[in-house]
């Protein structure tokens, strides 16, 4: 050992080649999980679209594949795992030489770069979901989606927090937070779906995607309370009353930085002569945005659709579009399958005693999640004609941002094993379920069916073809055919 110390001093390039052997090491596993990423996501979702699901569930069950429940290739510290339970850690072992005194810093640094790639791809996917997304309809239907919002983070926070203290005896404050968890919705996994589906910027898409943005407004305010509740038992006023002013401030100023930002931003496109000249300005304003909300306490995602909001309003919209598109996809299924291997079905073992209290409450969980959810399409007003039962289901998905409130009662310590296991469960569930029930209520928008009032022949384009019954035809004496007109062509 002394005579090591004099070497390390002569020779301090020694010590350097040391350290980049570990940063190789570092990179090497995270080249590994990244094929490992890609793999799962692409065997998912080419076998979920073969038999007729989103192919984001694929993505989703491909990450539980290769994550903590089945494979342990893909695992992180937050799960509960350490180094010598991932296969990656075990091979770079076998194959590279990695020490096993070097393996814990390796494995730790590897999923921390992931996981902040899998923030990145969420955040990408919000900014292409903005761009996808027509302001003015979404502002047209800004009323019917507070009123979902709403709705659905009262009801379902309601009761909960009521049915775990009355039923099963649970004290107020891992009630409470139980209750506030029931609240989430993930904007990610029903905009994406709803993407797929081409029924993004219908009506139902529309109120479904604005009630999530102000889900999670309301969500995060609801979160900082509850866990200033459960840190010292008192509720900060002071800070839920900065939330609610900050986060609408936020939005609205994103909606008005529109009226005036998009001839600037075109401007400056129209002057970068190099490679990236769209999309690089156009990153460049997403992740400021996402900055913005995140430094002020909300969600950086919020940002970044925020940005794409504000520039589906230029006139570089196709383009841009069309180049965002190849970037979301190395980044986007980063995310899905991560949030899929950091999910942990253990916890439907009810030959553990601990999960067997678990089962009886996540059941109950479950039931309230998913009615709490479908019953806000209920409340939708002044559409004859809408899909009210589609609104309910596609704000049933919690996926991330549940996981984000089960993560945060654990760590405060608020939540017993069992009801921290009937969150995770009532969060895997809703997140699986959501994607092929959305599926079943939305009709196949190339199927006739004559008896009905309107006729939709091509979902997918954001266009519809609208037939009115014989009765109507003969009626007005002559054929009727009227094409609904997008307020954009996409």
């Amino acid at each position: 050992m002394y005579l090591l110390e004099p070497i390390n001093f002569s020779f301090p390039l020694l010590a350097s080649a040391t350290k980049a052997a570990d940063s190789s090491m570092v990179v090497a596993a995270v080249l590994l999980s990244l094929v490992v990423i890609y793999l799962a996501s692409k065997l998912g979702g080419e076998l979920s679209n073969q038999v007729g699901l989103p192919p984001v569930l694929g993505e989703l069950v491909g990450g539980v594949v290769v994550g903590i429940s089945v494979l342990h290739l893909l695992v992180f510290p937050e799960g509960g795992a350490d180094s010598s339970s991932s296969l990656i850690m075990t091979f770079l072992q076998t194959t590279a030489g990695l020490s096993p005194e070097a393996t814990p810093e390796v494995f730790a640094a590897q999923s921390e770069v992931v996981s902040v790639l899998a923030e990145l791809g969420v955040i990408i996917l919000l900014f292409e979901i903005g761009l996808e997304s027509n302001l003015k309809e979404l502002m047209a239907v800004g009323t019917q989606a507070v009123v979902v919002a709403v709705v659905g983070v009262v009801v379902p926070f309601t009761a909960g927090t009521v049915g775990l203290m009355t039923l099963f005896g649970i004290d107020a404050v891992p009630a409470i937070f139980a209750g506030a968890a029931l609240t989430a919705t993930s904007i990610g996994i029903t905009s994406k779906v709803l993407s797929e589906l081409g029924r993004l910027n219908s009506k139902e898409g529309q109120i479904i995607l604005g009630a999530a943005v102000i889900d999670d407004v309301l969500g995060i305010i609801v979160l900082a309370v509850v866990a200033s509740l459960a840190k010292d038992g008192v509720v900060d006023v002071s800070k839920v009353i900065y939330l609610i002013i900050s986060a609408s401030s936020f939005l609205l100023g994103a909606i008005l930085l529109g009226n005036v930002f998009n001839k600037s931003f075109v401007a400056i496109a129209n002057q970068l002569k190099t490679r990236g000249g769209l999309v690089i300005p156009a990153f460049i304003f997403a992740f400021v945005m996402a900055y913005f909300a995140a430094i002020i306490q909300l969600e950086a995602i919020l940002g970044a659709f925020a940005a794409g909001l504000v520039l589906e309003e230029t006139d570089k919209r196709k383009e841009l579009q069309k180049q965002v598109c190849p970037i979301a996809d190395m980044l986007v299924p980063i995310f899905f399958v991560t949030v899929g291997a950091k999910t942990d079905l253990g916890v439907l073992n009810p030959a553990i005693p601990d999960n067997r209290e678990g089962l009886i409450m996540a059941t109950f969980l479950i039931t309230v999640a998913i009615l709490g959810k479908v019953i806000t399409g209920l409340s939708v007003f002044g559409q004859p004609q809408i899909n009210r039962l589609a609104i309910g289901v596609g704000m049933i998905p919690r996926g991330e941002v549940g996981l984000v409130f089960a993560g945060v009662g654990a760590a405060s310590g608020a939540l017993s094993k069992p009801l921290g296991a009937a969150i995770i469960m009532m969060v895997i569930l809703t997140t699986f379920l959501a994607p092929p029930l959305l599926r079943f209520v939305f009709p196949d928008p190339e199927s006739l069916d004559m008896g009905s009032e309107k006729l939709i022949l091509d979902g997918s384009s954001g266009k519809s073809l609208v037939i009115e019954p014989p009765q109507a035809m003969v009626s007005n004496d002559r054929d009727t055919l009227e094409t609904a007109p997008d307020s954009k062509d996409s």
